[in-house]
């Protein structure tokens, strides 16, 4: 397996989560949403991922997926449950008003969350990938 494969897929990852951080920022930095507390679980599940990923691209190391998908699938999930809300209620058993649609894109009408989790969800993907490989080049080693 070479390292610029590995370079390539973790650099991937890092580019989705830094978008997905610079997006966050710019929702309420810029446009001055007031972030409800399902975002700041999303937020503090993804943020720590921008530098995990990149040192680990720096690095070129695979085995980095042990860190990243376990936060990657709690902020999927957590993503996926505050999408499911805006859905199909108004209300939110959260302090907040986590159930309301405080932006939507315009093209494919997606929603904060459903950005994070799509965010999420490519991260998981690309540990997966990562996984694989970095099991491939165990055997790879083992055999040997």
């Amino acid at each position: 397996m070479g390292h610029d494969r590995v370079r390539l897929v973790l650099g991937s990852a890092t580019l989705v989560v830094a978008i997905a951080t610079a997006g966050s920022l710019w929702f309420s930095l810029g446009l001055g949403l007031v972030p409800c507390d399902l975002c700041w679980y999303q937020r503090i599940l993804m943020y720590p991922l921008v530098v995990v990923l990149g040192v680990a691209t720096i690095e070129a190391r695979p085995a980095v997926w042990r860190t990243v998908i376990p936060l990657s699938v709690l902020g999927g999930v957590t993503a996926a449950y505050h999408s499911v809300l805006q859905a199909t209620t108004t209300t939110c058993s959260f302090d907040g008003s986590c159930a309301a649609v405080q932006w939507q894109a315009p093209i494919f009408g997606l929603t904060i969350p459903n950005l994070s989790l799509l965010a999420f969800m490519l991260v998981i993907a690309a540990g997966l990938s990562w996984s694989r490989m970095a099991v491939r080049r165990n055997e790879t080693r083992r055999h040997n």
